[in-house]
């Protein structure tokens, strides 16, 4: 019933990847194979994973092919294409050297919405605030919250008793005394 005898150094391969990998489909995968040639049940690994019983077949196929723990990883996949280029990076990093303000923009920070409104006036094109984070994150921008300070009080120097203008003042009653 079960032709998929592993060796130990396969077997150690497949649960290396187990630990390793971040990526869910790769554990759930990996972990069919593993619990399959254990001598479960697909229906049961079927169950405990809550998938069909054809995709652990499947996985167990293409393991079984290959004997590579390579074979249980994703395939790229064709997707919808970057709206964001390489000129988009170029262009928000010569924007984030100049402050808004110099830009003529009522604000003493960049923000998100700002820098949507930017793009979308000198660009053409609308991002999200997502897209908008994950590539100032990608270009290595933090954000941190503005730090307000207070303008140096003009009359300090009059309110502390040890202010230097009041020293000279009190070390001479030191010497009287």
């Amino acid at each position: 019933m079960n032709d998929l005898v592993l060796s130990t150094a396969r077997r150690r391969r497949l649960e290396r990847q187990l630990r390793q990998t971040r990526d869910v489909r790769v554990f759930q995968r990996t972990l069919a194979v593993l619990e399959w040639s254990r001598g479960r049940s697909v229906v049961d690994i079927a169950q405990i994973l809550r998938v069909s019983r054809q995709s652990v077949y499947r996985w167990i196929d293409a393991y079984g092919e290959s004997s590579d723990p390579n074979a249980l990883l994703d395939d790229d996949r064709p997707g919808h294409p970057r709206r964001w280029s390489g000129e988009c990076s170029e262009w928000l990093e010569a924007l984030l050297t100049h402050s808004p303000a110099e830009l003529g923009y009522p604000a003493a920070n960049w923000t998100v919405p700002l820098i949507q409104t930017v793009v979308r006036l000198c660009i053409g094109e609308q991002f999200c605030s997502r897209t908008v984070r994950r590539e100032l994150q990608r270009g290595g921008y933090v954000w941190k919250r503005p730090r307000y300070v207070l303008a140096p009080d003009p009359e300090r120097e009059k309110k502390t008793p040890n202010s230097p203008r009041n020293s000279a003042f009190a070390a001479s009653l030191c010497v009287a005394c």
